[in-house]
C-alpha cells in the first residue's frame, strides 16, 4: 500500500525519469517529448489508479474483519457473563442449602440436648423425691 505523499512522488519520478528518457534518446523535437511525458503521465495515472483501488480493497477486507472481529468479542463476553452469573447464582444455593442444613443440625442437636437435660432434670428430681419419702434407692 502506498500513501498519497509515496503516490505523489513516484508521479513526479515517473514523469521525470519519462522526461528525462526521452531527452536522453535524443528526440529533439518537441512533439515526441510531449508525447513521451503524455505517455508517461498516463502511465503513472493508470499506476495511481491501481494503487488506490487496491487501498480500497484492503481498507474494505480489514473494516469487514474488524466487524466480524467485534462481534466474536461480543458474543464471547456475553456468554462469560452469562456463566459467571449462573456460577454465582449456583453457590449462592450451595451456601444457602449449606446453612440451612446447618441450622436444622444445629436445632436438632440443640433440640436432643435439651430433652437429655429434661430427663436427667427429671430422674434428678424423683431420686429427690424418693429420699424425701423414705425410699431405698436401687443400687
Amino acid at each position: 500500500m502506498m500513501t498519497k505523499m509515496a503516490v505523489a512522488g513516484t508521479t513526479r519520478r515517473m514523469m521525470a525519469a519519462g522526461l528525462a528518457v526521452g531527452l536522453a534518446c535524443g528526440m529533439a523535437l518537441a512533439q515526441d517529448v510531449g508525447h513521451a511525458t503524455k505517455d508517461a503521465a498516463v502511465d503513472t495515472g493508470h499506476a495511481t489508479k491501481d494503487a488506490a483501488v487496491d487501498t480500497a480493497k484492503g481498507t474494505k477486507k480489514v473494516a469487514h474483519k474488524s466487524v466480524a472481529g467485534t462481534k466474536k468479542v461480543v458474543h464471547v463476553t456475553a456468554h462469560g457473563t452469562k456463566v459467571a452469573a449462573k456460577d454465582t447464582a449456583h453457590g449462592t444455593d450451595v451456601a444457602a442449602d449449606k446453612t440451612a442444613h446447618g441450622t436444622k443440625v444445629a436445632a436438632k442437636d440443640t433440640a436432643h440436648g435439651t430433652v437429655v437435660v429434661a430427663k436427667d432434670t427429671a430422674h434428678g428430681t424423683e431420686k429427690v423425691g424418693e429420699k424425701i419419702a423414705g425410699k431405698p434407692t436401687p443400687q
